[in-house]
């Protein structure tokens, strides 16, 4: 389903830095309404003048999206501001490093509070209003290690093969009702999430020429939504790696092991 995203409602977990600072801003500039949140307030504050700058509608509630109180306070604020919503973006998200054997059920279970049951519930409980939406959405800002596993991020990567499924199976059941769903894999991004990796133990992720901007993901997910576009991988090298995958699962099991 083809939207523009002039006068849309959309909501933006962790918003307050990366690659959801770059939706937010991008979106006031296409003419968006916006309800954002992430833990920092002094960081929404901010974020906040810069899209009030570009004329944009824009609200935000404190809080973490683990925390059923704040799903419903943005329920609410949704409902009272907007009077409803019509594109959900799952942008929040935490990381660890380090091998599974090393591990503790804690990182675990933090790890998919945050990146699989928090986006799956605030879904859930949004699932009314959008369906009373316009153009409605849903797009889940996943990794391509939901699509190809590494090593020393094994509960990271289970966490976003969740999502994936999830995302999944949710379009087709929600097809019917006109509500897209939208997968978004980013490969490395030159982001703030270093910084809410929970654990590290280990080889940290790589960076390099090939590691994309926030803005270029947020860009690259603002047309899928645009377009209605049901999954996409920006990014050459993330490409190259699920199609090896794919087409060679041997060689690429090999290639993960060696390179990590």
């Amino acid at each position: 389903m083809r939207r523009k995203l002039a006068g849309l409602r959309i909501l933006i977990t962790g918003a307050s830095s990366g690659i959801g600072r770059a939706l937010a801003i991008l979106a006031a500039e296409a003419g968006a309404k916006l309800l954002l949140t992430a833990r920092r307030e002094d960081r929404l504050d901010e974020l906040l003048e810069v899209v009030h700058a570009k004329g944009a509608d824009a609200k935000y509630v404190v809080g973490d999206v683990t925390d059923p109180a704040l799903r419903q306070k943005l329920l609410e604020k949704a409902q009272h501001e907007y009077q409803g919503l019509d594109v959900l973006v799952n942008n929040a998200g935490v990381g660890a490093y380090g091998s599974f054997a090393e591990a503790s059920p804690e990182r675990l279970r933090q790890l998919m509070e945050v990146n699989f049951f928090a986006p799956v519930e605030l879904t859930r409980l949004f699932l009314p209003m959008l369906e009373k939406g316009r153009t409605p959405a849903i797009c889940n800002i996943s990794s391509i290690l939901a699509h190809r596993a590494v090593p020393g991020k094994s509960e990271y990567c289970a966490s976003k093969f969740a999502l994936h499924g999830f995302s999944d199976a949710l379009r087709a059941e929600l097809s019917s009702k006109g509500i897209d769903v939208i997968l978004v894999s980013p490969s490395t991004t030159s982001s703030e999430f270093s910084s809410s990796v929970i654990e590290k133990k280990g080889k940290a992720p790589a960076t390099g020429k090939f590691t994309r901007t926030p803005h270029d993901i947020a860009a690259a997910a603002l047309r899928a939504i645009r377009t209605g576009k049901h999954e996409i991988i920006p990014s050459k090298t993330g490409y190259a790696m699920v199609l090896l995958d794919r087409l060679w699962p041997s060689l690429a099991d090999w290639a993960v092991a060696k390179l990590g």
